[in-house]
């Protein structure tokens, strides 16, 4: 659908003020070579600046209002046709001031204020054609072409006098075209700056809309990460504290069921019902430790490593040899995702590797951060196991922060976890 004619505000307020200062330059313009003709003897008789001014101060008063509001509101359209007759309806006006005034260079000004307001309406091809028919309509109005040089004939000398029509005529044409050029690269100047201050702004406009757009997706990414983290974790809860807790009450009633007839059997029973509310407990922590913001609690990378390795080893039957060099600091975002991918891949070995032994390396090597978590439990067929929630966060963790993930394992022959990750922010 097309869009119908519009009048807009205009949108440039610093284009707007040079557009006023280039509509003063103009009535001053005039003002001087009205002057500086009178003082300088081109017009001996003060009764010939009425010839300068042969013009309705009330009408020319009018041209230059209309003229100037145009301005102020620009029409904003997609019809090429309606955009052309809104430029074309302005150089009416300039002609009918040229029309009604002895106007010189200012008439270029006024030119210039078309211009600028033809860059608002048309893309660059049709900037392009638009200047040059500003040219060729200031070249067409004759005051502006050849008065500099008549004024310079009638104060010349009387060598100047004495020249010869051909070479008259060769001067006039040299003044015409070094005129022509001249008014060409301003007028190309202009379009130049202009349309580079309308794609400045129209950059920023679309940087404003991509921020936007990349904030909008950052919380929908941070809602599905959390939403993912409460599946992984409603999922742990069923498959350990739920199947812990059941079991539990079933050896509480069988406890109970014994406890008169069998009281060795029913001890026994109270004592694995115990066990698994120590694991009960010990995967609630586990789910509240994940939850939490502050993972490091304002430990080092280092420190807090260190401790959640001592926790493994002392909840698990499994040793783990680890060497540590990080040689230069690390980002409060690098080191959180580093500790919950080490936490993740304990958890998964705890779980389901059936390891003796875990290898931890975690170092810094130029501009990168590489970790390598090695176990020699049974090991697993990684295109068969992508979609769990354990792989599925470390990988995302990573590659959140422009890092890479890879797990190398095959059955009976342990698994590897390499995760290597840039220290440089993303620009």
């Amino acid at each position: 659908m097309k869009r119908f004619a519009q009048l807009q505000p205009h949108p440039f307020r610093s284009l707007l003020y040079v557009e006023w200062l280039l509509l003063g330059l103009t009535v001053v313009d005039e003002l001087f070579e009205a002057s500086f003709s009178f003082i300088h003897g081109v017009i001996a008789d003060p009764t010939q600046l009425k010839e300068i001014f042969s013009f309705s101060p009330l009408l020319m008063g009018f041209f230059f209002v209309i003229f100037g509001l145009m301005g102020l509101r620009l029409l904003i359209t997609n019809n090429t046709t309606q955009k052309v007759l809104y430029i074309s309806a302005q150089l009416g006006l300039i002609w009918l001031i040229d029309a009604f005034g002895n106007w010189q260079l200012g008439l270029l000004y006024l030119h210039l204020i078309v211009l600028i307001r033809s860059c608002l309406l048309f893309e660059i091809k049709g900037r392009l054609w638009v200047m040059g028919f500003l040219l060729l309509s200031f070249l067409t109005l004759p005051p502006a072409i050849f008065t500099e040089y008549s004024l310079y004939e009638v104060n010349s000398s009387a060598e100047l006098r004495q020249v010869k029509p051909l070479e008259r005529s060769i001067m006039a044409i040299w003044t015409f075209s070094n005129l022509t050029v001249w008014i060409a690269l301003l007028l190309l100047l202009v379009l130049l700056l202009v349309s580079a201050l309308l794609s400045e702004r129209q950059s920023r406009h679309q940087l404003a809309i991509a921020h936007e757009q990349l904030r909008r997706y950052a919380l929908r990414i941070e809602d599905q990460a959390m939403l993912q983290e409460r599946n992984r974790i409603a999922r742990e809860i069923h498959d350990s504290l739920g199947h812990a807790l059941t079991a539990q009450s079933i050896l509480l009633e069988n406890a109970l069921l014994f406890l008169q007839s069998n009281t060795e059997k029913a001890n026994r029973f109270l004592v694995d019902a115990k066990q698994l509310g120590a694991t009960a407990l010990r995967e609630i922590r586990q789910s509240v430790a994940a939850l939490r913001a502050d993972v490091l609690q304002g430990q080092a990378l280092e420190e807090a490593i260190a401790t959640l390795i001592r926790d493994f080893c002392s909840h698990n039957a499994i040793a783990v040899n680890s060497a540590i060099h990080l040689t230069y600091p690390v980002t409060p975002e690098v080191s959180t995702a580093i500790y919950r991918i080490v936490q993740e891949a304990f958890t998964n070995i705890a779980k389901h590797s059936h390891a003796h032994a875990v290898i931890l390396h975690l170092q810094t090597k130029g501009e990168q951060i590489h970790l390598v978590v090695d176990d020699d439990g049974q090991g697993f067929h990684p295109a068969e196991n992508q979609s769990g929630f354990g792989l599925q966060g470390m990988r995302e963790r990573a590659v959140a922060l422009g890092g890479t993930f890879k797990v190398i394992s095959e059955p009976r022959l342990g698994c590897r976890v390499i995760v290597v990750i840039p220290l440089k922010p993303l620009l």
